[in-house]
């Protein structure tokens, strides 16, 4: 049976929910594009992090270095100037300015550096680069082209500027070491150029004779080779992003820019439906995109499909009460007898109420999708729903019309998430239909009852004692206008609507309904019987 299959779809298989478990570990938060796009941008920004920081202690680590290796050969030469041999006079000593500059020369000072001597009042009495032949100097800028007038920048100026500030600076730091304190400091030459000084205070016993200096100005073209050293960094790190970027462009960007125009030739053309098979088979957001599109787009154009024949239908049952209705008014005229013009006047009123209701069950049919989608989903107690409906009947029952009964256990937890309106007019339909078939004398009836092992819970079952169904129309009972009655049934009474919105609504809470008849032992048919099965709201205990 359909209901049985129906059931079957619904109830997802172990299988499926372990591989969806595994996709979600394989995928990072749920998404394997997005894990592969945060991938590479952590990649890439603790390649960015990984230079800096090596950049920051390579640096740090160079001066300090340099401070260290500075402070070890100011103390050699101190130890050695402070020697009798570097100094004269008594009974106050003070340092030998030939003596002093010969130990420059015959203690090598490595290229880079700069040492330099002052005696007790900080006045210079050696510097290395007076006594060695090394001669410091800058590259001359380029040549400017013949005409070319001259910067605005006064050179001379800024040099003065500079050899100011490095004597203010040298003083201060000659002055500091003669009060006794070693001094290790970072600051700007003449040249402008960083410079990693040591003063040390030169000690005979405990008098001060003077300070030595040691400088290196090779910092600044360490600390550019390091910036070099950062270019490789900086490059991978660039390739990566670009990466990144071709990555989300060609996984990404242009995916959506099909799917987009694929959408706008929908709109354009008027195509029914998107088709892109080589998104569809992709395992990520932009395949579950592509394919939940295709699957939207196949769905209206179903829907539509199902308007253009539910069009047509209507169209073809309206013209079948007019075409009477019509016949009818023209024969009236050319009658002359009194009881034949009553009976054409009755199937003129028979044919105007066939169509209203008609019209009626077409109208709320096309409703109903506005409706379902409009009311919110609330607890709805099917035991109170259906006592209401019944005691309806049986107030407003007429003579010869087949009685409704309800058969429910008042214990019963029979509660439904759904909407009152159409769930009522779903047991409506069936209790009308099964009132319509049902012999006179015979009942209709009404039983709920609830087996929580299935998947869908909640049964009610609406029974009668008609003909039955012919057995070959189980299905197509719910289809649109389908109108089929036995001999002897009034015709007209049906539109053919009733039950196909009973399905309707079904299907929009989640539950199926099925068709059976009711027979014997021998197999003669007894009746009808429609079965319709809701998920429910709370577990009974």
């Amino acid at each position: 049976m359909a209901s049985a299959t129906d059931t079957a779809r619904a109830e997802p298989s172990e299988a499926s929910e372990d591989l969806t478990v595994r996709r979600r570990l394989i995928r990072f938060g749920g998404s394997r594009l997005g894990g592969l796009i945060l991938v590479l941008n952590l990649i890439s920004l603790l390649i960015l992090l990984g230079g800096a920081l090596a950049l920051n202690e390579w640096r740090t680590g160079l001066v300090e270095t340099r401070q260290a290796s500075l402070l070890g050969q100011a103390e050699l030469l101190s130890k050695v100037l402070s020697d009798e041999d570097y100094t004269r006079g008594e009974p106050i000593p003070e340092l030998n300015p030939s003596q002093s500059a010969k130990v420059l020369i015959d203690r090598f000072v490595p290229a880079g550096q700069r040492a330099r001597i002052f005696d007790r009042d900080g006045v210079l009495i050696a510097d290395s680069f007076d006594v060695s032949d090394t001669i410091e100097g800058q590259p001359l800028p380029a040549a400017r082209p013949a005409g070319t007038p001259e910067p605005e920048e006064d050179t001379d100026e800024r040099t003065a500027a500079n050899l100011e500030r490095a004597n203010i600076d040298l003083g201060d730091e000659i002055l500091a070491a003669l009060a006794g304190d070693p001094q290790t400091t970072v600051r700007r030459s003449e040249n402008g150029e960083r410079v990693v000084s040591v003063s040390l205070p030169i000690r005979h016993v405990q008098q001060v004779l003077g300070v030595l200096t040691l400088e290196a100005n090779d910092v600044d073209q360490i600390l550019d080779a390091q910036r070099r050293a950062l270019i490789p960094f900086a490059l991978v790190a660039l390739g990566v992003n670009l990466l990144a970027s071709l990555l989300l462009h060609l996984f990404v960007a242009r995916p959506v820019m099909r799917l987009s125009a694929a959408a706008d030739q929908v709109r354009l053309q008027r195509a029914r439906a998107i088709s892109l098979p080589d998104l569809e088979e992709r395992r990520d957001e932009i395949g579950d995109l592509a394919r939940s599109l295709e699957s939207m787009t196949d769905t209206l154009s179903t829907r539509m499909d199902a308007i253009e024949r539910f069009a047509a239908d209507v169209s073809h049952e309206i013209k079948n009460p007019l075409t009477s209705i019509r016949s009818a008014l023209e024969t009236l005229d050319l009658v002359k007898d009194q009881d034949k013009r009553d009976r054409l006047t009755a199937v003129l009123q028979q044919d105007v109420r066939r169509l209203d209701r008609l019209i009626t069950d077409i109208s709320n049919a096309s409703r109903l999708d506005a409706e379902l989608s409009r009311d919110r989903p609330r607890p709805i107690d099917l035991a109170a729903l259906l006592t209401d409906i019944v005691s309806i009947y049986e107030t407003t029952g007429k003579p010869g019309e087949a009685p409704v009964t309800l058969d429910l256990h008042p214990d019963t937890l029979a509660r439904v998430m759904g909407r009152d309106g159409p769930l009522g007019q779903v047991f409506r339909n069936l209790i009308d239909n099964a009132r319509s078939f049902s012999p006179a004398g015979k009942d209709v009836r009404v039983s709920v009852a609830r087996d929580d092992a299935d998947a869908l819970p909640l049964r009610i079952v609406v029974e009668d004692d008609g003909p039955g169904i012919p057995p070959e129309n189980l299905e197509t009972v719910f289809e649109r206008f389908y109108t089929s009655r036995p001999r002897g049934a009034a015709f007209g009474s049906n539109s053919g609507l009733g039950l196909s919105i009973v399905r309707q609504i079904v299907e929009a809470h989640g539950g199926l309904v099925s068709a059976a008849n009711r027979v014997d032992a021998s197999g003669a048919v007894l009746g009808a019987r429609f079965e319709v099965a809701l998920p429910a709201v709370g577990r009974r205990l």
